[in-house]
């Protein structure tokens, strides 16, 4: 790993910072971590496995926190598509600078709507079976073209479309990047590709700042904070999908 030591100090502070921030609306954070790790200058053979890996350890302590919020019957139509979709949309071949700003423009403006709208759902309506796997298929495509964990849209879906209250909401998104990490990980592992020596130094890192970032999100911060909180990592995922997409 060629950083150094005041380097790595910055690294593991931003990852902390942003597995504290994604975690507490139920995400692993992976476009984060890559942003954070692309601007400290690590390898590009090195963020993939990484990023991977702490989306899976981070999604999975999130969705233990809001593990009672959980809804198995929005959750199995919605992954049951994403994940050979997901396939599909990474061996397909877009404009990727279009792709990335078109969907970084639409998670900026979900954000505005986070921070505008102050209802809170209540009342969830309930979707029908096909639109769930309508949903999952779309975001398990875009996720796969982009790169960025399905999670980061999905959620505002979720919240646009009435579908759940923001702590079910912060569940279910934390499932769905869950499954769809651990596949997007065994697919860079059946390669032939192995992990990064130092992988387990970000592990560690990202889980304590999920720990306190999940816990404050799963009991403590009131569902209209996590929606602004949602806001605010819908923003750093957007604005991140912008400035790459150059």
């Amino acid at each position: 790993m060629a950083l150094e030591f005041q380097s790595l100090l910055i690294l593991l502070a931003l990852i902390t910072a942003m597995a504290c921030l994604y975690s507490s609306v139920g995400h692993g954070g992976a476009s984060g971590y890559i942003a954070a790790m692309a601007l400290l200058g690590l390898s590009v053979l090195d963020i993939k496995p990484i990023a991977l890996t702490m989306n899976i350890a981070v999604s999975a302590l999130a969705l233990y926190f809001f593990a009672r919020h959980f809804n198995w019957k929005m959750f199995i139509p919605l992954t049951v598509m994403s994940i050979p979709m997901a396939f599909l949309g990474g061996a397909s071949e877009v404009s990727p600078m279009l792709l990335k700003m078109v969907i970084g423009a639409s998670l900026v403006l979900a954000a505005l709507k986070l921070f505008s709208n102050q209802i809170e759902i209540r009342n969830p309506s309930t979707p029908s079976i096909s639109a769930l796997l309508a949903t999952g298929a779309a975001l398990g495509f875009v996720a796969g073209l982009t790169g960025v964990g399905g999670a980061i849209y999905l959620s505002p879906i979720l919240y646009v479309m009435r579908w759940t209250d923001m702590r079910t909401n912060a569940a279910i998104s934390g499932g769905f990047v869950f499954v769809n990490s651990i596949a997007g990980l065994g697919g860079y592992l059946a390669s032939g590709n192995t992990l990064p020596p130092f992988s387990a130094l970000f592990i560690v890192t990202a889980l304590l700042g999920a720990i306190i970032g999940a816990s404050l999100g799963s009991r403590s911060i009131s569902s209209s904070n996590i929606r602004k909180l949602l806001g605010v990592v819908l923003v750093v995922a957007g604005s991140k999908l912008i400035l790459t997409a150059f």
